[in-house]
């Protein structure tokens, strides 16, 4: 039995609108080498200039994974030749990084096991991404539209033992700096890509040789990959063989790890101090508008979420999955509690509290909504501009809640809502779907009923005579759906119900 050590490399690409180093534009899928200018191509006597919005939203990913920011730090230059990145080095940090000795604590489920468990986080440091190169056939081409994009690494320490314990840190740094707003987190497009670093040895004996799997575009790719290369490497030290360290990549295709290139020992990128860029030393007005801006992230809001509203923890965790779907759902929830004395009211007559209410916006938005915005194609970050807003959402609830409609046409009156764009009261009012509650008017629909039902009711009579409470009971029921089918199901139900009892009952 091996012990294994996992660390990862997460490199960010952070929503500034220009590059970290130039003025041109930072987009995926422009025109390639139309974003390009003499500074990010590396043309003899340019200068680079320090985006500041890079610095301040890679210092908020570093706060909010417990880093310490320097006093100074500074930019090196990274040395090494390849064809994307045309002036043949990177200006990166080295000798001391924006964000350093941090922590986080992941915590999830994997399989059946509830895990919690601290991850050191060694550094987080800045740096200009390099072009992409595309292979075809014995052509290869580059776009340097990518060269100089600002780029947040996020390295951490060996402390991950299992491809499940790395995908569940890349899914919760994902929701993380999405939250922050400085990283949409599409691994597809690479704006949030790992390099996995994994070495075995028996236990108690320190690290292994170290094989680094590069470029893992998702997280079920780096769980995959970290357990192809664990069970790898065991077979290979079963067998006395030695593990070569070397660089490997991802056969997605083969679901297998496959060599890139050996790497017996680190590679020499002759660092020094980038000449063109100044010491940067972030003031106490910098640092308030690094920390003004972190809001609260979705582990301690969903466990906030679970014990101000009684939600389960599931329902926590998916409501938290988008920082948007968490806010429409509190906007939601204070809107039904409090939005006027109408609504006080009726939550007092149907003694509902808040956690009530909570509960059913809850049901309501991962179940009826989710499954809407899925059908419509609409993402749940930009779940801001749905039609049914919160407000709309809290009067539909407390509308439902109170009596005043049926489940049945509240799921209705959400679909209009959404397809006519008005509030729900007017729909309701449009169409007549307000519950009769006036006992005599329902008591109408009852008699009309027993009279064209009349075997029914006899067999219901009989049913409780016999003491057949099942026979009965489904009897009675068909009943109440024949008096809510006379009422285009505007009856409420329960007194529709306590109506045909009394019937069966003879009173």
């Amino acid at each position: 039995m091996y012990q294994s050590f996992i660390g990862l490399e997460v490199h960010i690409h952070l929503l500034t609108k220009t590059k970290v180093f130039c003025g041109c534009r930072s987009a995926f899928g422009d025109e390639p080498n139309t974003n390009v200018c003499p500074v990010c191509m590396g043309y003899p006597g340019v200068l680079p200039s320090l985006n500041i919005e890079s610095m301040r939203m890679g210092c908020m990913v570093a706060r909010a994974l417990g880093c310490r920011i320097p006093e100074k730090t500074w930019f090196e230059r990274k040395q090494y030749f390849y064809p994307d990145m045309t002036k043949n080095y990177q200006i990166s940090q080295f000798a001391s990084p924006l964000g350093q000795e941090g922590y986080v604590e992941i915590e999830g489920k994997i399989g059946s096991k509830q895990i919690k468990k601290r991850i050191r986080i060694k550094e987080c440091h800045l740096e200009e991404d390099a072009g992409k190169m595309i292979h075809t056939g014995t052509v290869s081409l580059l776009d340097y539209n990518r060269a100089g994009v600002s780029l947040l690494e996020i390295v951490t320490e060996p402390d991950m033992e299992t491809g499940e314990e790395a995908e569940l840190f890349i899914q919760q740094l994902r929701r993380t700096v999405r939250y922050l707003g400085v990283c949409d987190g599409n691994m597809e497009e690479g704006s949030l890509r790992a390099d996995a670093n994994v070495s075995i040895n028996l236990p108690g004996k320190g690290l292994g040789r170290k094989v680094e799997i590069k470029n893992l575009n998702s997280s079920r790719f780096v769980k995959l990959g970290l357990n192809y290369e664990i069970a790898r490497q065991g077979e290979l030290l079963d067998a006395g063989k030695t593990v070569i360290q070397e660089t490997r990549l991802w056969n997605e295709n083969r679901d297998e790890t496959q060599p890139m290139r050996q790497k017996e020992n680190a590679q020499d990128y002759r660092y020094f101090p980038e000449p063109d860029l100044p010491v940067f030393t972030p003031d106490a007005a910098f640092l308030k508008s690094v920390d003004d801006a972190i809001v609260e992230l979705p582990a301690p809001r969903a466990k906030r979420l679970a014990g101000d509203y009684g939600l389960s923890e599931e329902q926590a965790d998916l409501i938290c999955e988008e920082k948007a779907q968490a806010d429409y759902f509190e906007d939601a929830v204070t809107e039904a509690s409090a939005n006027s004395l109408a609504v006080a009211n009726t939550l007092a007559a149907n003694k509902l509290s808040k956690k009530d209410m909570a509960a059913r916006i809850a049901n309501w938005l991962l179940q009826d909504i989710k499954h809407i915005l899925g059908r419509e194609g609409i993402e749940l970050r930009d779940i801001g501009s749905f039609r049914l807003n919160p407000k709309r959402l809290a009067s539909l609830t407390v509308l439902s809640a109170s009596g005043k409609i049926s489940g049945k046409n509240a799921k209705q009156v959400l679909e209009a809502v959404i397809s006519e764009d008005k509030d729900p009261e007017a729909i309701i009012k449009e169409r007549g779907w307000e519950l009769i509650s006036d006992p005599a008017k329902i008591a109408e629909a009852v008699q009309k009923v027993a009279a064209a039902e009349a075997a029914t009711l006899a067999q219901a009579r009989a049913a409780l005579a016999e003491g057949n409470d099942k026979r009965r009971q489904t009897l009675s029921a068909f009943l109440v759906g024949k008096v809510l089918a006379a009422t285009g199901g505007r009856a409420d139900p329960k007194i529709a119900g306590s109506q045909i009892e009394s019937l069966i009952q003879g009173n």
